[in-house]
């Protein structure tokens, strides 16, 4: 059951990376992920209130249970973890094409089993270490096409942006499963959503709109309210796949980012984004030394 949840999550997560590029296209990135963030939070706003009033919401999957002061703490370590990688995540999508952006997030469940091997002392299986292998080495080629579009790897800056915030998320899986053990999901996804806007606002307020003049103006664009209902979606079913007792970190995390073919498809149908022929055999690489890694799992 928790395969199909996280097959769900990835195809969720496609949908929500396509409206995310929409946004941002020629568009503030700050305000686009404050508001995106806020709006997901207000979504939340009548669960914990019939969380709290109604007894017979204690049966509902959307039930939100009190937290104490620890489960608080160790929330908040996860809503700056995953708002770094969506900073990163943002800028990157904004100023790299889309058929490059993809292909980079779906090697995260690589570092998310490097991570395992190091920190858990996991042992990897000749199949998973073969997917690793071919991973990288598609990894490196699409570094090689992203030269053909002006985009060097050693010197884009952006580049570097979205492999850090494909490091950040390969942390913050681990760190959801570790989390999934100690806590209630819905507990960890509702207040992870009010922390990081907490921290957005600090960021926005703070950061971005004394120096709003100097950057790309904001406009408001509907799509952003998809960014809000498809990554609650998608996080919803991820976390419940996390929550099932024998489901394995390193296959959810594979299995999600393999929904990196939808934002793929629409930069190839939508944006008409170059050199695609080469850029679709480098995404087979990737998605099939992901999917090693998860027979070897």
């Amino acid at each position: 059951m928790w395969v199909v949840l996280a097959i769900c999550s990835a195809l969720l997560l496609g949908i929500y990376d396509v409206f995310k590029k929409r946004s941002l296209r020629d568009n503030a990135v700050i305000p686009v992920l404050f508001l995106s963030i806020v709006i997901s939070t207000f979504m939340f706003v009548p669960i914990v209130v019939l969380s709290v009033v109604s007894e017979d919401f204690k049966d509902s999957e959307l039930y939100v249970p009190k937290a104490d002061l620890e489960a608080h703490l160790y929330i908040f370590v996860k809503a700056v973890i995953v708002l770094g990688s969506w900073i990163c995540a943002y800028f990157g999508m904004k100023n790299i094409p889309i058929t490059i952006f993809s292909p980079i997030r779906a090697t995260q469940p690589i570092w998310t089993l490097i991570g395992a091997v190091v920190f858990f002392a996991e042992v990897l299986s000749g199949w998973q270490v073969a997917g690793v292998a071919l991973t990288i080495v598609s990894f490196y080629f699409f570094s090689i096409a992203g030269l053909k579009e002006g985009v060097s790897w050693k010197s884009n800056r952006w580049v570097w942006l979205v492999i850090l915030a494909t490091l950040l998320g390969a942390v913050s899986g681990l760190y959801d499963k570790h989390l999934m053990r100690l806590f209630d999901r819905m507990t960890v996804q509702v207040y992870s959503s009010v922390y990081q806007t907490i921290l957005m606002a600090a960021v926005l307020f703070f950061l971005w709109y004394p120096n709003r003049s100097k950057t790309t103006p904001f406009q408001w664009r509907w799509s952003i309210v998809g960014i809000s209902v498809f990554l609650i979606l998608a996080d919803f079913v991820y976390f419940k796949a996390l929550s099932m007792d024998d489901a394995l970190i390193s296959v959810v995390s594979t299995i999600r980012r393999s929904g990196a073919v939808v934002p793929f498809a629409y930069g190839a149908l939508f944006l008409h984004e170059k050199n695609l022929k080469v850029k679709t055999v480098l995404l087979c690489g990737v998605l099939t030394g992901v999917f090693l890694l998860y027979v070897g799992s």
